[in-house]
């Protein structure tokens, strides 16, 4: 799976992708051109049930596919899912399992997560989706002293994945949080492996995100982390807005690159220092999107970007999805 969609999803999708740019460049306003992009990008939204009703809702907003966080459902369910979906002209794209507890001193906590994460991969498979989005686990507390956003330099062990630094100098302080981030490691990446083939069997992506868990902070270090499964079976889920704290989105897709299966849309406003923020509906905040999208395009992406809400007020679905033409378009 290169790039988050097969050939044969990008041709079927492809007339509705092409309107929405289309869109995009009219409403850009006249006589301003759109750059041209090698890549496709769709319009999707997150939503919970897949009934008739919320799907017609979505493509009467404009979307071209959803992501469902309705995981823990039967695969006969899922395929009823799927079939509304096609009938309302839309592609039940991913599904989103969230949080796991792969990082557990309890044995039967992982093997509980283990078991749960295979059922969403079996939903997903029922779904026609091709990718299910896993937060492994994470870690922190108000007990634990962990360096503030900016302050991460890591050095770590490519080979064992562990962190030996988070900062400069003396690391004395933060030797909790180092010991917890590399069992973090270990038991994430041992579950993660034993879901392996179940993702082959049901052709669908593992793609891991990690979301303001503490864990994996860094472009390079997060890129090593999906990259040493060396499985076409897990890549990695890239949140826009979630990263912004810690290094520009930019330099997240460079550093990952192909190992992007699929993004999520939102926007974070830093404070005036550049430290710290809060998350504002996208086009408002930081991010800096014709950047971003030249560098999605730069990458070889090709796929979903699926609006998730992470502040602000919220906006109506169609306003949700007119903004998602501009970046779509490069504006």
């Amino acid at each position: 799976m290169k790039g988050g969609m097969s050939r044969r999803e990008l041709l079927a999708a492809g007339a509705a992708a092409g309107i929405g740019i289309a869109a995009a460049r009219s409403r850009a306003g006249a006589g301003e051109a759109a750059p041209a992009f090698k890549g496709r990008l769709l319009k999707a939204m997150i939503v919970g049930k897949t009934d008739e009703a919320t799907l017609k809702k979505a493509k009467d907003a404009g979307f071209d596919g959803v992501e469902t966080n309705a995981w823990n459902v039967a695969p006969d369910e899922a395929k009823a899912g799927r079939e509304a979906a096609e009938k309302a002209g839309l592609k039940i794209h991913a599904v989103l399992r969230g949080w796991m507890q792969f990082n557990s001193p309890d044995p039967a906590v992982v093997a509980k997560s283990i078991a749960e994460t295979e059922v969403a991969l079996r939903a997903a498979q029922g779904y026609g989706a091709d990718a299910l989005l896993l937060v492994p686990c994470r870690i922190g507390s108000k007990e634990m002293p962990m360096p503030e956003a900016w302050e991460f330099q890591l050095e770590f062990d490519e080979k064992t994945g562990h962190l030996a630094k988070v900062v400069p100098g003396d690391n004395a302080k933060y030797k909790a949080y180092i010991d917890a981030h590399n069992q973090a490691v270990d038991g994430s990446v041992a579950a993660v492996k034993k879901l392996i083939p179940v993702a082959e069997e049901t052709k669908v992506v593992i793609a891991l995100e990690n979301v303001w868990n503490n864990l994996w902070v860094k472009p390079a270090y997060f890129r090593s982390f999906v990259a040493s499964f060396a499985s076409p079976w897990v890549k990695a889920y890239f949140d826009i807005g979630n990263h912004v704290k810690y290094a520009p989105p930019e330099e997240w897709l460079r550093t990952l690159g192909p190992l992007v299966v699929r993004c999520h849309v939102k926007d974070f406003k830093l404070n005036p220092d550049g430290h710290g923020g809060t998350f504002v509906n996208i086009r408002e905040g930081s991010v800096n999107w014709p950047l971003v999208r030249k560098v999605i395009d730069d990458i070889g992406y090709s796929g979903w970007m699926t609006h998730e809400h992470g502040g602000g007020q919220r906006l109506a679905d169609d306003e949700i999805a007119r903004r998602l033409d501009l970046i779509i378009a490069g504006k």
